[in-house]
């Protein structure tokens, strides 16, 4: 039986619902709920390329990477589940002057905030992984603490860390209305039942923007399919995540020796839900990894699958409560980034559901610099 009121209700289950369910808890709140329409990180947590990085170019995205590694690095111990924490790095290459330029005012900018980032040349490139083809490459980035974690795995940690506080998780649970009145809200109605409430999370990652509609609210968000493939195991061959902007890809080796890659193509991708594979991708993504490693030529694929980005329109973050319905939370609009950030946004959002402020002052990541017309376009997405 599901129960007929609660003091917050969060809806999604993934990293952001989980990671503020178990910060709400862990600072003492009660009677949280948690809805999922399918199950835990079914969604793109669980779908994701599995990297965290702290190499960003805007402020704000850097801090909350930069506090949200710090967290990881601790987070097996906290929750008491193995994440399996790799901190191989991350390899940003540039093929052009424009993203040199770019590059040199991003390691600035991460090195003021304690990121131990660094420019590196082609040649002590190929030192950090030696089977590159340099072909095309005029520099790049590096940050040795960067890395990737298991996203199921940190995912259910925080679920069941939250429940063991007492949060009550439920998935199959589909969210049909909101119901509010003179700009505050009244309740959840799902599948399962009305559940009453005045506080309301929306963490629903890809579809935050249609959670948004059913509380009568318009969020500047869409989402757009994402896909990755992963290869069969081999020998190792190299450690940090390659990745690049302007020839768009990202991949790595995984401790098991997979190959797991991607790449964004907002040219192609449709606006939308769909998660369904295509065929040409996967060719794509061969050509793409094949010319940066040629021994890779001979390895299989072992499969492919998609997740959604869930995209704002500065690509940072959309955080904190709408000015226009008093007790419904936003913690969405990461595009692509809600997975490596959610230690992190999940502790502000906690803190301003029960404080009223936040550690790390968020206003500029509010709803309302769209209006303002303030947004700060983060440079460094793929």
């Amino acid at each position: 039986m599901m129960i007929k009121s609660a003091d917050i209700v969060i809806i999604g289950g993934g990293i952001q619902g989980c990671s503020i369910a178990y910060n709400l808890a862990k600072k003492g709140a009660k009677n949280i709920v948690i809805l999922e329409k399918a199950t835990c990180a079914s969604g793109s947590s669980g779908r994701c390329g599995a990297g965290i990085r702290q190499q960003f170019g805007t402020r704000m995205n850097c801090i909350l990477a930069r506090k949200s590694m710090k967290t990881f690095e601790t987070l097996s111990e906290e929750l008491d589940y193995d994440i399996e924490l790799n901190q191989a790095g991350y390899l940003i290459l540039a093929y052009t002057e424009k993203e040199i330029n770019q590059f040199k005012k991003n390691v600035l900018l991460e090195q003021s905030l304690d990121i131990d980032a660094k420019m590196v040349t082609p040649e002590e490139a190929k030192e950090i992984v030696p089977c590159l083809n340099l072909e095309g490459i005029i520099g790049g980035t590096f940050c040795s603490t960067d890395g990737n974690v298991n996203p199921l795995y940190t995912t259910f940690a925080y679920a069941e860390a939250a429940q063991r506080l007492g949060v009550k998780y439920y998935p199959f649970t589909e969210i049909t209305e909101i119901k509010t009145e003179d700009g505050r809200i009244l309740s959840v109605i799902t599948n399962k039942g009305e559940i009453l409430t005045s506080v309301v999370v929306d963490a629903a990652g890809g579809y935050s923007g249609p959670v948004g509609k059913m509380a009568g609210v318009d969020i500047p968000v869409y989402s757009q399919r994402h896909q990755i493939l992963v290869t069969e195991p081999i020998e190792p061959l190299w450690k940090p995540m390659l990745m690049s902007f302007s020839e768009n890809y990202y991949f790595q080796q995984l401790p098991d020796g997979g190959i797991l890659g991607g790449f964004g193509d907002p040219e192609h991708e449709i606006k939308g839900d769909n998660i369904n594979s295509t065929w040409q991708f996967p060719r794509t993504m061969a050509k793409k990894m094949v010319k940066l490693v040629p021994i890779l030529n001979e390895v299989h694929m072992v499969r492919q699958w998609a997740g959604l980005y869930n995209m704002s329109p500065d690509s940072q973050p959309i955080l904190g409560e709408h000015p226009k319905l008093k007790g419904f939370y936003m913690s969405l609009g990461f595009s692509g980034h809600g997975f490596m950030l959610a230690p992190t946004t999940g502790k502000l959002i906690a803190e301003l559901i029960l404080d009223g402020k936040t550690s790390i002052t968020i206003n500029k990541l509010d709803i309302g610099r769209f209006e303002r017309g303030e947004l700060i376009h983060e440079p460094s997405v793929v």
